[in-house]
């Protein structure tokens, strides 16, 4: 029997190598990110107005500050975005250029 060999090797040998060349988990955590809607949401707003507050981010997108707050502090943890202050106000940047490049791709404009 055995498996039937092609001009790059077996179809095993060609799925493990296709899962190698991918880094699993970081693509997996995004997806996990992006699949929240209310965290895309977010994620879309930064990518229109960088620099927004939670105040804005919060009339944007119709919810409380607390919410977008907590929304916003997974999303530093993972990396994708930053906070910084500015006078008396603490504005939020979509700092991920994959996240960036996939929000192009699903149709989102600056």
């Amino acid at each position: 029997m055995g498996e039937p060999r092609t001009l790059h090797g077996s179809p095993v040998e060609l799925g493990r190598r296709a899962i190698g060349d991918v880094e699993i988990r970081a693509w997996a955590q995004r997806f996990d990110l992006l699949s929240d809607p209310g965290r895309l949401e977010i994620l879309l707003c930064l990518h229109r107005s960088p620099g927004i507050s939670v105040g804005e981010l919060a009339a944007a997108v119709g919810r409380n500050e607390n919410a977008i707050s907590q929304a916003l502090r997974v999303l530093r943890h993972e990396g994708c975005v930053t906070s910084s202050r500015e006078g008396r106000s603490v504005t939020n940047r979509l700092t991920d250029p994959i996240i960036h490049e996939i929000l192009h791709t699903i149709g989102a404009g600056h």
